[in-house]
């Protein structure tokens, strides 16, 4: 091998081909042989080096991942929440999901789900690389060939309009192709550039599969490249965790959660999804989170919307934790939009306790 990478594809056709005809997957189906019936009506022979991608709808639809109520499987779907907000349709979190990816309700799946759902909802499988592999021996029985395995999913993504694919699991397909090490068609080296080909197999296949159209699957040949002989280490790894993941939390929630209030916590009204600064809402919200995290902080005051004047009055016995709480409001505004200054103001309610008010009033 030369050490130039970036003609290892070239040349390469790639071919999509819709497997039509599986018809409503329920549970306890032999999804395999599905698969393999539409491969025959797609007069396509099934060969090593081909992959077959498929929708993780109709792999939960066989495995009868059903669930009676969506806001409790959402509830146990989520392993943390990244960013929630208000809608017009109710309350939308962006969670990472007990199936490994960040994304919307954690993936619990309301459409499409066939005459069978009786108002039920799907949820993800558990273990989506499992599955792949475990669909992957299934149709290599049924066929000798031996396919890598993409389970798809749709999410959308940070910084861009709409929704695409992407690998929720695969087996028998390298889900990363990297290119670092390697030198580019100028001459220049590769140091950062690893290509999430998975990814890219997912959201080709969605070209022609559809979900409005009953093709849950589609096989693409051209890949043999990236097949591999093994499982594989799946499609887990293409998830960012930990100190990799610059992006954990939502704007909001990260100026909530470094003033001691994280997502999900209970009794702070969340913010709606179209900001909206002029708003009153805005104090009130504000308000609830400079007091949610004030007493881990060891901050003594108190802090209470005024809705009629369109303010926040924090008073305590000390001066210094009354100006920390009414900076918290500020700091918790200024996420939303709102930009506040603070007054001092004459104790609401004199007693024999000395009390220092401030009042923290939007900037219009």
């Amino acid at each position: 091998m030369s050490g130039r990478v970036s003609g290892r594809a070239s040349g390469r056709a790639l071919r999509v081909v819709p497997l039509t005809g599986v018809g409503e997957v329920r549970t306890g189906d032999d999804l395999a042989g599905l698969l393999v019936a539409a491969l025959r009506r797609a007069h396509h022979d099934l060969a090593d080096g081909d992959v077959l991608a498929v929708s993780s709808k109709v792999v939960a639809k066989a495995l009868g991942l059903w669930r009676a109520d969506r806001e409790a499987a959402v509830a146990a779907e989520s392993r943390g929440v990244v960013a929630e907000r208000e809608t017009a349709n109710g309350t939308t979190r962006i969670v990472r999901a007990a199936a490994g990816p960040v994304m919307a309700a954690a993936g619990v799946d309301a459409s499409n789900t066939g005459p069978d759902a009786g108002g039920r909802v799907l949820v993800l499988p558990l273990d989506p690389d499992a599955e792949a592999a475990r669909l992957r021996r299934d149709v290599a029985a049924l066929t000798g060939a031996r396919p890598g395995v993409v389970l798809t999913d749709t999410s959308g993504r940070p910084w861009r309009a709409g929704q695409t694919d992407f690998a929720l699991g695969c087996a028998g397909l390298r889900p990363t192709d990297d290119l670092r090490g390697g030198i580019d068609a100028d001459g220049a080296p590769l140091s950062v550039t690893v290509r999430a080909v998975a990814d890219e197999v997912a959201a080709a296949a969605e070209l022609v599969k559809g979900k409005a159209d009953g093709v849950p699957a589609a096989v693409l040949t051209g890949l043999d490249h990236l097949v591999t002989a093994e499982d594989g280490p799946g499609a887990a790894g293409l998830v960012r965790f930990g100190p990799s993941d610059w992006f954990a939390l939502g704007t909001v929630e990260a100026v909530r959660t470094a003033l001691g209030c994280p997502p999900g916590t209970a009794g702070v009204p969340l913010a709606p999804a179209a900001p909206d600064p002029g708003g009153p809402g805005v104090l009130a919200r504000a308000a609830a989170v400079a007091a949610s995290g004030a007493a881990a902080d060891g901050l003594v005051g108190t802090v209470r919307p005024d809705a009629a004047a369109g303010t926040v009055v924090v008073e305590g016995p000390d001066a210094v934790a009354v100006g920390r709480l009414a900076e918290r409001v500020v700091v918790a505004a200024r996420a939303e939009g709102l930009r506040c200054h603070v007054d001092a103001a004459p104790p609401a309610s004199p007693g024999p306790t000395t009390t220092v008010a401030v009042v923290v009033r939007p900037v219009r």
